[in-house]
């Protein structure tokens, strides 16, 4: 079964093909003319191991995050596990 994940860019995914999920990374944002935008966020998301299979998701604190949400919480019908418990806030020690 497809579960379809929207990314911040307009683009869908098919959750249960990704394969490898990267660190999220931040960097300082400019516009054209070097003002600064704040903070901006990206992920890496690969449905495959080869390059080419490879998406980078780049977006606001709070659009990155919901992508990994979306992605590391499964879907209810699949596990028996509360997706509530899942903490994706706090980086693995």
């Amino acid at each position: 079964m497809q579960r379809w994940i929207k990314l911040p860019d307009g683009r869908f995914i098919d959750a249960n093909r990704v394969a490898v999920i990267g660190r999220p990374e931040s960097y300082a944002r400019y516009d054209d003319d070097g003002i600064d935008l704040g903070v901006g966020y990206s992920l890496q998301i690969g449905t495959d191991f080869p390059r080419d299979s490879q998406i980078t998701v780049i977006g606001t604190h709070q659009e990155v995050l919901s992508v990994m949400r979306n992605l590391l919480v499964a879907s209810p019908s699949a596990t028996t596990a509360d997706p509530a418990q899942v903490d994706v806030t706090t980086p693995a020690a």
